[in-house]
């Protein structure tokens, strides 16, 4: 799964040395771990096995499920999320990632979420446009917290 969240971070974001550990993927191998074995958690990956390697994934689809404030159109505040959306370079156009957004999406509805967000890139918003999804002026904007 981190060898293709990594896949993903390299097509939407430019690498920057000054923001990035050489060691992330063993620092979050653990969480991960944590938050996948959570029965009733709020996050989800779904994958696809890597049909020529085996213990290898082909594709992943994974998002959180988050609460806000209630609201006329979402009273009780479920809020989907999808942060990483990755297929194997070697893998594309099979359907894979569209296989696991599907499922991604199926999660969603069953715990309540009345819409789900994400960030496309331009290589991955016709598969999301074909979902249903649409763009959203969205004034967002960010805080970098220090840390670790």
């Amino acid at each position: 799964m981190l060898r293709l969240r990594q896949v993903m971070l390299d097509s939407v974001h430019s690498a920057d040395p000054s923001e990035q550990s050489a060691n992330w993927h063993a620092l979050s191998l653990p969480t991960l771990r944590a938050r996948l074995a959570e029965p009733d958690g709020s996050f989800a990956a779904l994958v696809v096995d890597h049909p020529d390697r085996p213990g290898a994934l082909a594709a992943l689809a994974a998002g959180t499920l988050e609460y806000r404030i209630g609201r006329a159109d979402n009273p009780h505040g479920a809020v989907g999320y999808v942060f990483s959306v990755a297929t194997d370079p070697g893998m594309r156009r099979r359907g894979y990632a569209r296989a696991c957004m599907e499922g991604l999406l199926v999660w969603f509805r069953e715990r309540g979420a009345v819409h789900v967000d994400l960030n496309a890139s331009a290589e991955g918003e016709p598969l999301y446009v074909s979902l249903g999804f649409v763009r959203h002026p969205d004034p967002s904007m960010r805080l970098k917290l220090s840390g670790t």
